[in-house]
């Protein structure tokens, strides 16, 4: 059975779209069968995927809409192993057009049903901000991993975000469950880092995973070439740490 996991932080600048292209790429590596769905306006993911998000014919907007079916939007056969659903800056639109749509908090789930057998794992990338998309990524999803940088500011706002996730388990989507919490930019040289890592502990317990990614110069060179750094530079420390950090999900979820 498919596992849906929504990558979630209303706060930019995370790691959130990188960290998707990169677990995804590290599963695929592992033989899983890997859906990447780009549900960020800023297509991100798309291009980190080797996607050109100007070019796209059809989006994920298009599937959230009723215009076609996910299988039909789907990006196929790419050289990263996994597949996409990419999305681009129509999305800005969507808290518009959702609007007067019937089920427009289930369009996603609804419209993965349809393909999510064919996967081992789908990562939807999700906005940063708790908006109708994100809503739509958590009533898809069975768990949320949240990307969290150890910085003075991790913390703030995350209580709303577990709020939501509260929200829509008690509303649509009772299975929903938190998957883990992951440490980016990581650097356990500075006191601060080390300050956040004990926060963190003592608030998430068990929820906190032990794969931590460090500030890798490589992981932020990778998207300018398409390419996950997993590919762009696969010996490089992100690399290898996004690869623990597959074996790790893939242990904790049972895929």
């Amino acid at each position: 059975m498919s596992q849906i996991i929504a990558l979630t932080n209303q706060k930019g600048g995370v790691g959130k779209s990188t960290s998707a292209v990169n677990l995804a790429a590290s599963l695929a590596a592992l033989d899983r069968r890997v859906l990447l769905v780009d549900l960020d306006p800023q297509g991100h993911a798309s291009m980190g995927s080797g996607i050109d998000k100007y070019e796209l014919e059809k989006s994920v907007l298009d599937v959230l809409l009723g215009d076609v079916a996910a299988s039909d939007a789907i990006v196929r056969n790419l050289p990263v192993k996994f597949d996409v659903l990419p999305g681009n800056g129509d999305l800005t639109a969507a808290e518009v057009e959702l609007l007067d749509i019937d089920q427009r908090q289930s369009r996603l789930s609804l419209a993965l049903n349809a393909v999510a057998d064919d996967y081992d794992v789908v990562l939807i990338d999700c906005p940063p901000s708790l908006n109708m998309l994100t809503v739509n990524a958590l009533t898809a999803a069975d768990g949320v991993l949240i990307p969290l940088q150890c910085e003075f500011y991790a913390l703030e706002g995350l209580s709303a975000l577990l709020d939501t996730v509260e929200q829509i388990k008690q509303s649509v989507n009772p299975e929903l469950a938190i998957s883990g919490i992951l440490r980016t930019m990581y650097d356990k040289r500075t006191s601060l880092t080390r300050e956040v890592d004990k926060q963190l502990r003592d608030f998430f317990g068990d929820a906190l995973l032990k794969t931590t990614i460090p500030r890798n110069v490589k992981v932020a060179e990778a998207p300018s070439h398409g390419l996950p750094v997993t590919h762009y530079a696969r010996f490089s420390r992100g690399s290898q740490a996004y690869r623990v950090l597959a074996k790790e999900m893939i242990r904790r979820l049972s895929l």
